[in-house]
């Protein structure tokens, strides 16, 4: 299907669909060479072997066209606060109708690329595609090529925000057979702080489309930035996403994923330490069931000194299902002073269900404290018997224990009603507590 995307990448620049801002063009046309000599990864990759993209690469999808969608079917995706900031996307498509644009202090920006890109030629010239780069993978390649719209979000130096900005994109339920190539940049400027909510919902239970989503975070020196990021998609559909960070000198990010949907889903977080005295933590969760696949592949850059970097991945285990966790933390040698850790547990519910974990450190400075383990097994035996032996029925202490393995990153959201939506997401997937 390689060559179906480039004569389809032909169509749409002779459309007019790549124009743009004179250097764009030219990122496009090197995006889809790029994708052209590389093509879709298989399982002889290594970075891929365990990912079976097989099923995407050998689809014929067809761009995504415009969806109806009321903004009453979004009330359950916006965490009883609809008066936040937002804006929404329908089948990768600006919906300004269901949006909230005028709720933001003087300077922040809060647009669409497509509507950016003919007012903010200077500032997406300088970051857009300059972070998340072709060549990282070749889905970033494809969405290079083919990207259109997103989301933008400008917070200038010394600005903090109230309120957390909801990037909305949702599948409407006539979306199946379709591709869509979301485009996001988000730059939080110096001493500034800002909390971005990034979600990918479905009102198309059932449908199969394809997701393929890149995201460029700027954070810069002294800014603070939370980011949260939802993968709530059809659990028939495809997701591939990837999320890169760039960090100035004395920068604070702070990020939770949580992956839920999706037949085949991947999430490729990437967070570069460019200066002295940057903090990252990196959250996540994963919740699969059926025959599912998700997979987190994470890379965090210690390219300076005196850097902190903590990251906790949990996973939950159902049916047939699987999972895979890779976590990188490079240390090169100017990163003296580092201190790292990197933790991955998986928590079976099933004998059928399966996880490849790969927790790696590459360090190559020899001053500092980096560590790293995972965890794969099932509900620990003395505790149900614990449980059990105070009157409490086996099926209810076993979710009450899955409950509390999960919750416990769950806990790690900074934003209240964030983290309530997500502990009841959570007990309705493992069914209430009684």
């Amino acid at each position: 299907m390689t060559g179906t995307y480039v004569r389809e990448f032909e169509a749409f620049a002779g459309n007019g669909g790549a124009e743009g801002p004179a250097w764009l063009p030219r990122v496009r046309r090197a995006a889809i060479d790029r994708f052209a000599a590389v093509g879709f990864p298989t399982t002889r990759d290594e970075e891929w072997r365990f990912t079976p993209v097989a099923p995407i690469a050998q689809t014929e999808f067809r761009p995504a066209g415009p969806g109806a969608v009321t903004r009453a079917a979004l009330g359950p995706f916006l965490f009883g606060h609809a008066e936040w900031p937002r804006i929404v996307f329908v089948n990768g498509k600006f919906a300004p109708e269901l949006s909230v644009l005028s709720t933001l202090p003087g300077g922040v920006r809060l647009d669409n690329l497509a509507s950016a890109l003919r007012t903010d030629g200077e500032l997406l010239e300088r970051h857009l595609t300059r972070h998340a780069r072709p060549e990282t993978t070749p889905f970033a390649a494809l969405n290079t090529a083919f990207m259109r719209d997103g989301a933008l979000v400008y917070v200038p130096p010394g600005i903090a925000l109230e309120q957390p900005v909801h990037l909305l994109f949702v599948t409407s339920p006539d979306a199946g057979g379709t591709v869509a190539h979301p485009r996001n940049l988000v730059v939080v400027e110096r001493g500034a702080r800002a909390s971005v909510v990034e979600s990918y919902v479905s009102l198309a239970d059932g449908a199969r489309y394809f997701t393929n989503a890149v995201t460029e975070v700027v954070s810069g020196e002294d800014a603070w930035t939370e980011h949260t990021r939802i993968q709530r998609e059809s659990e028939r559909a495809y997701h591939v996403g990837l999320t890169h960070v760039d960090q100035a000198r004395g920068s604070h990010y702070r990020s939770f994923t949580l992956a839920m949907g999706g037949a085949i889903a991947r999430h490729n977080l990437h967070v570069r330490l460019n200066a002295p005295g940057i903090e990252t933590l990196m959250y996540g969760l994963y919740l699969t069931r059926g025959e599912q696949v998700v997979d987190n592949h994470t890379a965090i850059y210690h390219d300076n000194p005196n850097c902190n970097s903590w990251e906790v991945y949990k996973g939950v285990l159902d049916d047939r299902s699987r999972a895979v966790f890779n976590g990188k933390v490079f240390v090169k040698p100017e990163g003296q002073k580092t201190d790292a850790k990197q933790t991955n547990r998986n928590l079976l519910l099933s004998s059928a269900a399966k996880v490849d974990t790969k927790p790696q450190l590459e360090i190559f400075a020899d001053d500092v404290k980096c560590t790293h383990g995972a965890t794969v097994g099932f509900l620990d035996p003395l505790g149900l018997f614990y449980l059990r032996s105070r009157g409490i029925p086996t099926q209810t202490a076993r979710k009450i224990l899955t409950y509390a393995f999960a919750a416990e990153v769950v806990d790690e959201v900074a934003l209240a009603p964030v983290r309530e939506e997500l502990n009841r997401l959570l007990l309705a997937r493992l069914g209430h507590l009684e």
